[in-house]
């Protein structure tokens, strides 16, 4: 007499035949024309960033509908991760407020010989830059303001180092930053010679390179003679 399969091996031919045939559908599938997908593929934007500044973040990637093969397809759309970016020139950074999206049709479009381009998603494509300049701004100590304990008084030039500091960035906020940079001396009650390294008050913002970010003061101190005596 033959054996009869048991359930366990009937469970496993069953399994066995579901993903040959599967497997079979798939190829099939995947060797037709005419597909369509959304592929989200980097984007990099090029510009004379010497000379100009974007002052809202750039579009890093670009959403593009192609069409084609099923292998070509499957291909672009697990491997795109590790694609070079699309490279957009902007010539004419302050008269741009957006990208060309025919422009960058075609461009992507040569990287992509074996599909058909059917259109690029253009709904994050805004530009703004500004020209960038440098100001040079003195540092210097508010002198004025530094709390000495009574009988005490600076008795030394207030060296402060660096003495002077460069900022770079959009002409918009450069031109807001002070003329000159007063440091306040945060110490109550000086009786001691003065030697520390103090924070420039100055925002922070990735739109702006500040050259130094503290300063170095240092200056000594005396009491009276009067107040000796006494």
């Amino acid at each position: 007499m033959s054996e009869v399969p048991s359930g366990k091996n009937k469970v496993k031919t069953f399994l066995v035949c579901l993903l040959a045939a599967s497997f079979f559908w798939l190829m099939n599938v995947l060797n037709k024309d005419n597909y369509a997908i959304k592929l989200s593929y980097p984007l990099e934007v090029e510009y004379d960033n010497a000379a100009f500044v974007p002052v809202q973040p750039l579009p890093r990637r670009v959403s593009v509908n192609v069409s084609g093969n099923g292998w070509n397809l499957l291909r672009k759309s697990w491997l795109n991760f590790n694609a070079l970016p699309v490279v957009y020139r902007v010539n004419n950074p302050t008269k741009s407020s957006y990208i060309n999206s025919t422009t960058l049709t075609d461009q992507i479009t040569e990287l992509f010989p074996d599909l058909h381009v059917n259109y690029v998603v253009s709904d994050t494509f805004e530009l703004s830059f500004e020209r960038k300049i440098r100001r040079i701004i003195p540092i210097r100590v508010d002198s004025a303001g530094i709390d000495m304990r009574d009988g005490y008084v600076v008795s030394s030039i207030i060296n402060v180092s660096p003495s002077l500091i460069s900022v770079d960035g959009p002409i918009s906020l450069i031109r807001s930053y002070p003329d000159t940079i007063r440091i306040k001396i945060p110490t109550p009650r000086i009786q001691n010679n003065f030697d520390e390294s103090l924070p420039i008050p100055l925002p922070v913002t990735p739109l702006v390179e500040v050259s130094h970010r503290s300063v170095y003061v240092s200056f000594e101190v005396a009491q009276y003679l009067n107040a000796i005596s006494q």
